[in-house]
């Protein structure tokens, strides 16, 4: 039987990727080299050493940017802790942080400066949940598993709010949550999780149905990409996550005639149509379930 690769959609950069990399272009136009990056602006190699080789500069920590030097945040977001070390340097700040993110920070604040204990579930050394948890850390637990939802202790279980990572797997909270909403009755839930997190989780969940094997083309350290590996193969077919051509094997494509790509919300879409040339197959077909039209104001900075 003739290779057929299968497109899901929507795939690819979600708007606060395009943000973000855009910030970090607009940041070089105007103010020319260097600008630092705090983190890696999005987790993606490819799209990082593109904007390397343009003149951005990327560090672990702020130790690493020269006083008075302009630093843009990652979409991930920081600490209060690592804004106040910024004013403390005088380093130019431009905050790439994604909106969505901002938003869970913004209700981190709100729960805690009201009382409640906030249970953040999250992928705890991810960069995202060390950035939220950093808001209001003494009122702040983090959870990752079912298992860990049920050994929590709560001081005052009548207010307790749990917040999500904005890129966990969909199914996988939803065992958190009911874990914590039959041991908490009075827990309020705000699931973060974002529409192109769940999109794509959705689009490859559907496109699982339909193929022998899903390649997700996306970086080894992307959460969102990790997850969306987890939901397809959950859906009963072999996954694997792929950042380019490089990375395909004889062994991931062994005895598959159906071949369903998708890609994280970090993942250049030249990426994508590289693997399908490496494929090379006899037909192409897309498989959309929905139409993504979000946009991001970039910082005043950058207006």
């Amino acid at each position: 039987m003739p290779l057929e690769v299968t497109l899901g959609s929507p795939r690819g950069f979600c708007a606060g990727v395009v943000r973000a990399i855009d910030i970090v272009e607009l940041a070089l136009q105007r103010f020319g080299k260097p600008v630092y990056v705090r983190h890696e602006i999005v987790h993606n190699p490819v799209v990082v050493d593109e904007l390397r080789q343009k003149g951005a500069i990327f560090v672990d920590e702020l130790k690493d940017v020269p006083d008075g030097q302009r630093v843009i945040f990652s979409a991930h977001g920081v600490s209060p802790a690592v804004r106040k070390e910024a004013d403390e340097r005088h380093l130019k700040v431009i905050d790439a942080t994604c909106p969505l993110v901002t938003k869970v920070h913004l209700e981190a604040l709100k729960y805690g400066n009201d009382g409640y204990t906030i249970v953040l579930v999250g992928h705890r050394n991810h960069v995202e949940t060390i950035g939220t948890s950093g808001e209001v850390p003494a009122k702040t637990v983090i959870v990752e598993t079912p298992a860990e939802a049920e050994g929590l202790h709560i001081p005052n279980p009548d207010r307790v709010v749990l917040l999500t990572q904005t890129t966990l797997s969909v199914d996988d909270t939803a065992e958190v949550v009911a874990v914590l909403r039959r041991r908490f009755p009075k827990l309020l839930v705000r699931n973060d999780i974002c529409y192109a997190t769940t999109n794509r989780q959705s689009a490859a969940k559907t496109l699982a149905s339909q193929v022998d094997v899903v390649l997700v083309i996306g970086a080894q350290n992307s959460s969102n990409c990790n997850r969306l590996r987890e939901v397809a193969e959950a859906a009963g077919v072999r996954a694997y996550l792929v950042n380019g051509p490089e990375d395909l094997t004889a062994d991931q494509l062994r005895g598959a005639d159906r071949i369903g790509i998708v890609s994280g919300a970090s993942t250049p879409e030249h990426l994508v149509q590289a693997v399908v040339a490496k494929l090379d197959p006899k037909k192409v077909k897309s498989l959309p379930l929905v139409e993504e039209n979000v946009n991001f104001l970039l910082p005043k900075e950058l207006r």
